[in-house]
């Protein structure tokens, strides 16, 4: 790309607010700074529709036993992975249904991979390995929108059948060209110009957590706003399964240990258990019907 290409890229734009930054108290430094942050979650909201659309087809796709699997390059594969890595033990998934991939592999979560961005053939080569298949969800993730990994991964996607997301912060980029749905964050310049792991990477986290976890919440994890399939796999996490049944039923924290032990500190059959008056047994099979969404098995039963 020659140089008056980049700068037809919103991200790579001088941003005429900031322009003095290198000349100002530090006070004045941060509140630029942060005047800028706070025109992501505005520019997120004139995306929610995309959003939701979005997070409509991950979760039917998970349903359906496919994966979802963000592909990125520096700043934005590191925070795929990070998004993907916290699903484990936040809605008790499996560790390979969303999955983080970046150009360079895992050695550059820690430091730049010179190069392995640019290639287009790396990213096809990274979704064999795993064994992408049509039921699978890839969203490729650039502030760009141009990385050729990425829309390598994503032109690969494509032709094998799976559903191709992206996610970028110029309307008009390249990836959309491959992405089913397409979420254009427009987040203008940014503070110092084409650092794009401040405003562009603000807005990938907070857009990356509402797909992750809108998604869960339609796959039945969450009750309430309860994180019901939390894995207590420490002390920590335990006294939090512990709250969480509280929350939601109210009982003695005496009953609550004890149905705990029963179910092997399954929050979801507990609070089910503990709500319905059913038999464990019986309010496992509730939830399985249901797909473990807990409000819905409650209906059937005509308890709210």
């Amino acid at each position: 790309m020659i140089i008056e290409d980049l700068a037809k890229l919103t991200t790579e734009s001088i941003n005429i607010n900031t322009t003095n930054i290198d000349r100002v108290s530090t006070i004045n430094m941060i509140t630029l700074i942060n005047e800028e942050d706070k025109k992501v979650a505005l520019a997120i909201e004139k995306v929610k529709e995309e959003i939701a659309k979005a997070v409509d087809i991950i979760a039917e796709r998970l349903m359906e036993g496919g994966r979802l699997i963000y592909v990125g390059a520096g700043t934005s594969g590191r925070l795929g992975i990070l998004d993907a890595s916290e699903c484990p033990p936040t809605y008790g998934v499996d560790e390979n249904l969303v999955m983080g991939i970046i150009a360079g592999g895992k050695s550059a979560m820690f430091k730049a991979i010179e190069g392995a961005e640019d290639n287009s053939e790396l990213g096809k080569e990274d979704l064999i390995k795993i064994k992408l298949n049509e039921k699978d969800v890839i969203c490729g993730i650039a502030a760009s929108g141009r990385t050729p990994y990425v829309i390598g991964a994503m032109r690969y996607g494509r032709e094998i059948g799976a559903t191709v997301l992206s996610l970028n912060m110029n309307k008009n980029s390249e990836m959309n060209r491959y992405a089913e749905v397409s979420i254009s964050v427009e987040v203008g310049p940014e503070t110092i110009m084409g650092s794009t792991r401040m405003k562009s990477g603000t807005a990938q986290k907070m857009v990356l957590n509402m797909l992750s976890t809108g998604a869960m919440i339609k796959m039945g994890k969450v009750y309430g706003n309860l994180m019901i399939d939390v894995q207590p796999s420490n002390e920590k996490l335990k006294i939090r399964a512990k709250r969480i049944v509280k929350l939601a039923t109210g009982a003695s924290d005496e009953v609550i240990e004890r149905i705990l032990e029963v179910t092997k500190y399954n929050v979801k059959v507990t609070i089910l258990t503990m709500k319905s008056g059913l038999p464990i047994e019986e309010a496992e099979k509730l939830l399985q019907k249901h797909r473990g969404y807990i409000a819905k098995a409650l209906e059937e039963i005509n308890i709210k």
